[in-house]
């Protein structure tokens, strides 16, 4: 056989072998970056109503450190235990939650290089041994009874040039994939938390007593005095004054009241949270310091003044609710600026008599009132700058707001 033969020959059968091969593994010939495109990444993963704890992480970039939310499943609530164990309602949220991360898939294999990490904004937020501070990513935990993960993301940046998709990586792997998905935990205390704290309705409103006051604690003494009195009756707002208002203030102020929400929470010392059940406050030198460190001050009369007023809201059905705002929340806005977060202390009392006279559910209040009082006596609250100053309102509430200005050339009555 000459050389040009035998050439001929072994080409025909590698080439064979190369088509036998293909018949038998056809796996073999796709790229191993690809070999688990389109799969679930955590098909064990079956049943949304499994996770009893979730975990969120988020990295702010401005001031270089994660923020981590952790709700909890124990003893047949469900509590933030990220925040003090404070309780919340969100089962179904979880459920959906769930739901939204059990069926993801891996669309598409974007990368196995660890170099492109920040690049798609799936750097792991607790890795501290990563560099830099940009590119890190949301990393999302949901784990079983035991405690065991059913699944864990980093949830990256949008993919860009594909609506509703965004790159998302397993922790500890090095892929990055593309994934068709719109579950977007949140990170923040308030966005788990309801709203209307308080539970009044601006319907209900009968009366509200705004005081201003600057306190002097060495002295002893308020000074700089100002109350501003309100009325509601069949929709209408008035001022005890008789002056006009500036209805959309106050319009927002009862907004606020009756859709309040609450950005985080600091728990009370339990000798003055058993007191609060029962409407009383005792003075004790714990009791003293917690409530001066959130900006209250406890008379020897056992009377609660603020640094920052209070005010008393009265519903139909005869409660009376104690809204008092201390000092700006540590760690939150620099203070003084108009968007700082403050503490709230709430306090709600039944009196039969405003009942009677406003005409409303006496046992419905005296039931509310209890109930209120045990929700809110073992914490102090936080809410937003916003909210503190559409409670707060001021002399701008009892005068109409000054007209716009038209602009200059603009014809008469435009």
């Amino acid at each position: 056989m000459t050389e040009s033969l035998k050439t001929a020959a072994l080409a025909g059968v590698a080439l064979v072998l190369a088509i036998s091969a293909a018949v038998v593994e056809p796996e073999a010939r796709v790229p191993a970056i690809m070999s688990d495109q389109g799969q679930a990444f955590y098909p064990n993963f079956t049943d949304p109503q499994a996770p009893r704890t979730i975990e969120v992480v988020d990295y702010d970039e401005a001031t270089a450190t994660a923020q981590l939310l952790k709700v909890q499943f124990q003893q047949g609530k469900w509590l933030i235990a990220s925040h003090y164990n404070y309780r919340v309602d969100i089962g179904d949220r979880l459920a959906k939650t769930a739901a939204a991360l059990m069926d993801l898939k891996k669309d598409m294999v974007r990368s196995d290089s660890p170099l492109d990490h920040a690049k798609y904004g799936v750097v792991d937020p607790l890795d501290e041994k990563a560099g830099g501070l940009t590119g890190r990513g949301k990393r999302v935990t949901l784990r079983d009874a035991r405690g065991d993960i059913l699944a864990d993301y980093i949830l990256g940046k949008p993919v860009e040039g594909k609506p509703g998709y965004r790159y998302v990586r397993v922790p500890g792997q090095k892929r990055t994939y593309a994934v068709k998905t719109d579950a977007d935990p949140s990170a923040r205390f308030a966005d788990w938390v309801n709203a209307g704290l308080l539970r009044i309705a601006g319907a209900s409103i009968r009366k509200v007593t705004i005081n201003r006051y600057n306190l002097d604690p060495a002295a002893g003494r308020l000074t700089n005095t100002e109350t501003t009195v309100l009325t509601q009756s069949n929709g209408e707002w008035k001022a005890a004054s008789g002056q006009k208002l500036n209805l959309s203030a106050v319009h927002a102020m009862a907004a606020a009241l009756d859709s309040l929400k609450i950005v985080d929470v600091r728990p009370k010392p339990p000798g003055l949270a058993v007191g609060l059940r029962h409407e009383e406050v005792q003075l004790t030198l714990e009791t003293a310091l917690s409530l001066r460190q959130k900006g209250y001050y406890l008379t020897p009369e056992g009377r609660v003044y603020s640094t920052e007023g209070d005010m008393t809201v009265e519903t139909n059905n005869g409660l009376m609710y104690s809204l008092r705002f201390g000092e700006v929340a540590a760690g939150e806005t620099k203070a003084g600026a108009p968007g700082d977060n403050r503490h709230l202390f709430v306090m709600v009392h039944f009196d039969p008599a405003k009942a009677a006279a406003y005409g409303g559910d006496a046992a419905a209040g005296e039931r509310t009132a209890r109930e209120l009082n045990d929700r809110f006596a073992d914490w102090y609250y936080v809410i937003s700058g916003k909210d503190f100053q559409n409670l707060r309102l001021g002399r701008g509430a009892t005068a109409q707001a000054p007209p716009p200005v038209a602009p200059p050339g603009t014809p008469p009555g435009a």
